[in-house]
């Protein structure tokens, strides 16, 4: 029961980060042409999102480890690779300081498409 409620967490969890990533890397992709959408709020809500890759990459460990639920080969290989994929994106914005909203946007899009990607392959 427990673990059902778990897995539907997760799936559900995924529209927040595809989404919210969505999101996130348009407003900084504007940003970039547009300096009034320059904001803290921009970072607030870009941490945000990241911060729910975090979360739907434990929610998938907890299923594997406490519930013994299965996935396909490459899914739980995407959440990982987002993981990562915010750690370089977070490494490079130091030198890309002239470029930073360019950086996160594609980012952000970048980020939106693993989460894609994992949720058409789990449906596999």
């Amino acid at each position: 029961m427990l673990g059902l409620m778990l897995r539907d967490l997760h799936v559900s969890w995924s529209w927040v980060v595809i989404i919210g990533n969505a999101l996130a890397g348009i407003w900084a992709l504007s940003a970039h042409r547009v300096t009034q959408l320059r904001s803290r709020a921009l970072w607030w809500f870009t941490g945000l999102v990241q911060f729910s890759v975090f979360v739907q990459v434990a929610l998938g460990v907890a299923l594997v480890n406490k519930h013994k639920i299965g996935f396909p080969q490459f899914h739980a290989f995407y959440g990982f690779v987002a993981i990562i994929a915010i750690a370089i994106i977070y490494s490079y914005r130091a030198q890309l300081k002239s470029r930073v909203y360019l950086l996160y946007g594609f980012g952000g899009l970048f980020l939106m498409g693993l989460g894609i990607r994992a949720m058409l392959v789990g449906q596999a």
